[in-house]
């Protein structure tokens, strides 16, 4: 913060020079009113951009960078069916550019935070890019040449188009950030209020440095609260007079009111006033959006609604949950049909039985369904008693070729059949069958929030066993980690967490035997 008495200085003399005499007078009284105001707040000559104009060049970088990737393959020509047809080459680059972005919109990689933050732009791009390059390719099959040359030029310049992308993100990414520390795309914000709700909006303003705001301080008439002034995060630059005289010298650009939404007279006095200046004006949440500044709000007609829980899985991730399942179970069943086949011989060659064992078990929201296994035991020493009894290392029950399965996960290669149903999906919180306990409790009992794992199906394989948490669960503790990475999963779910978990699954069955 400038201190009072280097207000009189803010402003060097070629700015003054430039306000008309008629201004001068007002300009310089809102600066005597807030004598506080950083000194960048001040110029009212300063140029700012719109956070939407950078959304824009992001895109149109993003789709210029796709199409030179595919100029390039062309004109290097680095495959030589591609050289040959160079006009439909270029045609598809531009066709992949403009679905990429269109994809990208879905994803969110053009929303604010996204384009301002390295951490937070690569899931989204990398989302698209993926899904772009399927596109493409099932495209081509339907309707191109079947060659595999063909197929691998689509593969080179979706590569080359990733890394252009990649490239000029990085740039922009830079240029952005150095923008935004010089305060271009900020707005000067000024808050009406001086209670607790005004404060609490301060602080979570100014511990959020990814929001285009400067904070210019606080305005309010009430003088029982200026004694409290030196409870506030700014300064207290005065109360309605001084913030209109402030806005009419162009020192303002958003106006926060934050005061008890039932002050309804009081509101729409501060409304009338400020309705004719040509600000934007906001009113502030009140302390349960706090709780719950996370959630977005939606609008229920034309009523604001604050969303506390969502579906962890709609709409466009859903469609693309349920195509990553149907289409990846039904190439698994393709390829490891003859290890589903000898399977079912050596179960039935060595204890009598049927080859699939099935079991209720828990699924999505709750509801029950029969889950398939290869049958591992023997089958009149499947159960004892009504409650489910888990598989312990060297467990009687267990047949010789049942041990193998298990050793191996092939046992539980039938719940592709599961998943090409829609009963459960590749990848999610295992299954448990209702009568589970660990240190003989049920396992619902042990933790309030356990059926939370049902919001989403019941995968294949998930995120709690390739982190080391599968096979018996003799403990509550065992259970509690268990479940903390379920919830994870959960709230995290998506294609590419699905790809890297599935990567890890097939890594673990093939290189450790911990399973039994």
């Amino acid at each position: 913060m400038d201190s009072p008495s280097a207000a009189p200085d803010v402003l060097d003399r070629s700015e003054a020079d430039e306000i008309p005499p008629s201004d001068r007078a007002g300009h310089r009284l809102a600066i005597e009113a807030a004598p506080q105001i950083h000194a960048g707040f001040l110029s009212r000559h300063r140029t700012r951009l719109p956070l939407m104009l950078a959304s824009f060049v992001t895109r149109v970088l993003d789709g210029l960078a796709i199409i030179l990737a595919g100029w390039v393959l062309i004109h290097w020509q680095m495959d030589a069916q591609i050289a040959g047809h160079a006009r439909e080459a270029f045609r598809m680059a531009v066709f992949g550019a403009a679905f990429f972005i269109v994809l990208g919109e879905i994803s969110g990689a053009y929303q604010h935070d996204a384009i301002l933050s390295r951490r937070r732009c690569w899931s989204p791009l990398m989302s698209a890019a993926t899904a772009t390059t399927l596109f493409l390719l099932a495209f081509d099959l339907a309707t191109g040449p079947a060659a595999g040359d063909h197929r691998r030029a689509i593969l080179v310049g979706c590569g080359l188009g990733a890394g252009a992308v990649v490239c000029a993100r990085l740039a922009l990414l830079s240029v952005l950030a150095h923008l935004r520390r010089a305060g271009i795309f900020n707005k000067r914000t000024a808050i009406f209020g001086t209670g607790k709700q005004a404060v609490d909006l301060a602080r979570y303003v100014m511990s959020h440095d990814m929001l285009a705001v400067s904070l210019v301080g606080f305005f309010d008439d009430r003088a029982q609260l200026r004694a409290a002034q030196e409870a506030l995060p700014l300064a207290h630059l005065g109360g309605m007079p001084e913030l209109m005289r402030s806005i009419r010298a162009g020192l303002i650009d958003k106006v926060i009111i934050a005061m008890p939404w039932a002050a309804e007279s009081r509101l729409q006095s501060i409304m009338e006033a400020l309705g004719t200046t040509p600000v934007e004006i906001r009113l502030a949440p009140e302390w349960a959006a706090y709780a719950w500044g996370g959630r977005p709000m939606i609008l229920l007609g034309g009523l604001p609604v604050l969303t506390l829980l969502e579906t962890p899985l709609s709409g466009w991730k859903l469609f693309v949950k349920a195509v990553e399942d149907r289409v990846l179970s039904l190439i698994a069943v393709i390829l490891l049909s003859p290890v589903l086949l000898a399977a079912a011989i050596a179960i039935k060659l060595d204890s009598p039985g049927p080859v699939l064992f099935r079991q209720m078990r828990e699924g999505y929201n709750c509801q029950p369904f029969p889950i398939l296994k290869f049958r591992t035991m023997y089958a009149d020493r499947c159960h004892k008693g009504g409650d489910m009894v888990q598989t312990t290392r060297c467990d009687p029950r267990v047949t010789r070729v049942g041990a193998f399965l298990r050793r191996t996960s092939i046992d539980e290669l039938p719940q592709l059949f599961n998943v090409l149903s829609g009963a459960m999906s590749l990848v999610g919180p295992r299954p448990h069958a209702a009568s589970t306990r660990a240190g003989g409790k049920l396992f619902a009992e042990i933790r309030a929030s356990y059926a939370t794992r049902h919001n989403v199906k019941p995968g294949l394989t998930g995120w709690a066993q390739v982190c080391g948490w599968r096979g018996e669960t003799t403990s509550e503790e065992m259970l509690i980690q268990r479940l903390q990475h379920d919830l994870y999963y959960v709230e995290h779910c998506s294609l590419l967490f699905d790809l890297y978990i599935l990567a890890r699954t097939v890594v673990i069955v093939l290189f450790q035997r911990s399973a039994y």
